[in-house]
């Protein structure tokens, strides 16, 4: 039987638990080559969940794969996006992964773009109904994920730091008003640690700063570190030492 080939594609990467749990889904069916984060104009933080640049690069560095930044504003934000499409697709990428479970203006944001681009998006996690399942895959995975930004109308500053696992779960689940999986933005993560990663990121200084309606975990300094329990990365890169 002829062997089926996986197209090349990109993840949509925030460095949070929705594009990691996306990312492994789609390693099913995709040949996963780069991670793509769009960065403030200045190339200090994330577009997305405010986290340092050389944080991500080196969450990068962890899982073993490349980790292109475009800069841009929120008001070139689509036509930067656009033309790092163009250039992931001249190194032959077929397809954006995402991760966006119900948001339907997100969906139909990555859909337009990707198309208008030449590519397919697709959203591993939409339309998970059962948010409490999603998180279980997720722990259930051995995804090590830390809690690095809050919304203080939801969530207070002490939610910082916090693991995502079934205590996490447990407490969240009885705030009035909150998406168990933040998909509202009541809380996003970061992720530290396995199935995707060869290595595991320490987190060694780290604010808490409280801004606007918000509060965020500022990771400040963090090293990588061999995993006692590595296994085979899928990803080039191994289990070699920090």
């Amino acid at each position: 039987m002829e062997k089926l080939v996986k197209s090349n594609a990109f993840v949509s990467w925030s460095g949070g638990k929705d594009a990691a749990l996306s990312c492994y889904r789609a390693m099913r069916d995709f040949h996963v080559t780069y991670l793509l984060n769009m960065v403030a104009e200045d190339g200090r933080i994330s577009r997305s969940h405010g986290i340092r640049t050389d944080v991500l690069r080196m969450q990068a560095e962890a899982i073993g794969l490349p980790i292109v930044q475009p800069r841009s504003s929120w008001e070139t934000y689509e036509a930067e996006f656009k033309k790092a499409l163009s250039g992931l697709k001249g190194k032959g990428i077929e397809t954006g992964i995402f991760g966006d479970i119900d948001l339907e203006g997100h969906r139909q944001w990555v859909e337009r773009v990707s198309r208008e681009s030449g590519m397919e998006a697709v959203l591993p996690l939409w339309g998970e109904k059962n948010r409490e399942n999603l998180i279980e895959e997720l722990i259930a995975s051995g995804f090590e994920a830390v809690v690095v930004a809050v919304r203080r109308d939801l969530l207070g500053p002490e939610w910082l730091g916090r693991r995502i696992d079934r205590d996490f779960v447990k407490d969240i689940s009885q705030v009035k008003g909150a998406d168990i999986s933040g998909e509202g933005g009541e809380y996003h993560t970061f992720v530290i640690a396995r199935p995707l990663f060869a290595k595991r990121i320490r987190i060694t200084r780290s604010e808490k700063i409280i801004r606007d309606e918000h509060c965020f975990l500022d990771i400040r300094e963090c090293e990588l570190a061999k995993r006692s329990d590595c296994v085979e990365s899928p990803f080039p890169g191994g289990c070699g030492e920090a």
